[in-house]
């Protein structure tokens, strides 16, 4: 102790402990933080690395867009249940440019897998769910119907997120050249701004900021999962996944 060394107070150096200020993290970046070894999964897993490297089976682009198509026919019905719940104009538009968005962009890149496979992409249609994609939406239509809004961002959030991401990635290291023959694909997800992602980021850190612990845990849950059948939807493309005892379909 100072008084007990004699010397006055005046005449010591007192070091006191230097705080650095550190930016706390909004809740959706929280949730990136989280999901982060599911993203870092979803960038190895082998049909993202085979659009990376121009490899992949045309069983396994006729697939994914069989699924892909049905999935965004749902993510749109989605939307639809997320406009009910809205309060303002602004909340609508943002979900009505993403339906906008659905039927007369994001069939682009579909047609890059078509064309890839040799086939045409209005005999994709209207094909059964496989597991994995039926899990995937079910679980977003049962959050739609039963959550709130900021329940409904959370659950939605991962699918453009994780594109985003993607197509950033790959754009990146890959560089792909018009010859590249996923070269639409990847330019598509890749040069796109933030766009619905940021929207949405936005929407759910300002739902979060008045939402309770119980609810915010609920959305943190749908978020991670949502992430988790993300992995999944891509490995289901992979692996052609089906159910396990093929059921003819009766034409009553």
């Amino acid at each position: 102790m100072l008084w007990q060394l004699g010397l006055p107070l005046s005449s010591q150096r007192i070091s006191l402990p230097k705080f650095v200020e550190v930016e706390k993290l909004g809740f959706s970046q929280e949730l990136r933080r989280q999901a982060d070894g599911i993203y870092q999964a979803i960038f190895d897993h082998p049909f993202v690395r085979g659009i990376a490297e121009g490899r992949l089976q045309k069983e396994q682009l006729i697939h994914y867009v069989k699924q892909d198509f049905e999935y965004l026919n749902a993510y749109m019905r989605i939307y639809g249940i997320a406009i009910s719940k809205c309060q303002t104009r602004e909340e609508i538009a943002l979900f009505n440019q993403q339906i906008d968005f659905i039927l007369n962009s994001e069939i682009h890149p579909h047609h890059n897998f078509c064309r890839v496979a040799g086939v045409k992409f209005e005999d994709l249609q209207g094909f059964p769910l496989a597991p994995s994609a039926h899990h995937y939406i079910r679980h977003m239509l049962t959050v739609a119907h039963e959550g709130s809004l900021g329940e409904i961002y959370a659950v939605l959030l991962p699918c453009p997120w994780t594109y985003l991401e993607i197509g950033k990635k790959l754009l990146e290291e890959v560089q792909p050249t018009p010859e590249h023959p996923y070269y639409e694909w990847i330019t598509f997800y890749g040069q796109r701004a933030g766009g619905v992602t940021e929207k949405f980021m936005r929407a759910l850190d300002q739902w979060a900021e008045t939402a309770n612990a119980a609810e915010r845990q609920r959305m943190t849950e749908h978020f991670l999962q949502s992430c988790q059948l993300e992995y999944l939807f891509w490995d289901m493309a992979y692996r052609l996944e089906d159910w396990p005892v093929a059921v003819p379909v009766l034409q009553l």
